[in-house]
């Protein structure tokens, strides 16, 4: 097989790689943030790569879209106001918008050109985008978070691409520090936390910083997630006071449809392999 027709996202440190089968690339540019790619593959629909890493193809950004959102939309109480870190493919703020109770939903993404080739290439992402709740900024969130009044928000979603380059300071005490100040008497934040088979180390830090910052009531989520290294993700919620059981009767009348999220998942994904307690919960 020629080479040129794979997409091949070799996993530095794990002796492993993932591959697509391509039919064309679709786009390249170089943002003033980072190298951007579209390819249409031959049985992913259509896949976004940054920097040479796997974001997001159309067969199964579900997994993650859902289960960034959902989970902690019905943990919390009565989740008003929402901020989405990252998330310029706009996949997280269509799950987010589906909640009712939502009054207001701020995406902000340091690079606007992610978002308008989501509009081109994954249209069906961006469907939400006009949503009078919706608010899109182009901006730096590290900045709009560090700037925030005390209480201005419920939810902080971080969906970020891995800690390296622009997405590093997402990933610090500092930010996490911003975060607690910002947020509501029962706000937490859910962030992206990678592979927990081939990162672990990285939760254990996270989770250390989220605690330091005053985020000290932790609950990290697991899902499948064929893309990215591994195949098998994580998502972390911190939150400023403990977390209550998620509204299970809510979420089994949830007036929307989910491809992957639903109540049964919801209580699966919090199952703790045995080395995950090992390492984090004595």
């Amino acid at each position: 097989m020629n080479p040129s027709e794979w997409f091949t996202e070799i996993v530095p440190g794990s002796q492993s790689a993932f591959s697509l089968k391509i039919k064309q690339k679709l786009h390249e540019e170089q943002s003033e943030f980072q190298h951007l790619e579209i390819y249409e593959t031959e049985t992913f629909g259509n896949l976004m790569i940054i920097d040479g890493c796997t974001m997001v193809s159309t067969r199964d950004n579900f997994f993650y879209h859902e289960m960034m959102s959902h989970p902690a939309l019905y943990t919390h109480p009565n989740p008003k106001r929402v901020w989405i870190i990252g998330g310029g493919d706009c996949g997280t703020l269509r799950e987010v918008l589906k909640h009712d109770s939502v009054e207001q939903a701020v995406q902000i993404d340091i690079d606007e050109r992610v978002t308008r080739l989501a509009e081109i290439y994954f249209p069906e992402l961006c469907e939400s985008n006009n949503d009078p709740r919706a608010d899109l900024k182009f901006i730096d969130g590290i900045k709009w978070v560090k700037d925030a009044a005390p209480n201005s928000v419920d939810i902080i979603i971080i969906d970020s691409t891995d800690p390296v380059g622009p997405a590093l300071g997402l990933f610090s005490e500092a930010f996490y520090r911003d975060c607690f100040n910002c947020l509501s008497e029962d706000g937490m934040i859910v962030q992206q936390s990678e592979s927990a088979l081939f990162n672990l180390s990285l939760i254990g830090e996270m989770r250390d910083a989220m605690s330091a910052s005053g985020l000290t009531h932790l609950q990290t989520l697991f899902f499948p997630q064929c893309l990215y290294p591994s195949g098998w993700w994580s998502a972390t919620i911190a939150s400023k006071s403990a977390l209550k059981a998620f509204r299970e009767q809510d979420s089994a009348n949830k007036p929307f449809e989910t491809v992957y999220y639903n109540v049964d998942i919801h209580k699966a994904s919090l199952a703790q392999p045995e080395f995950f307690k090992k390492a984090f919960l004595k």
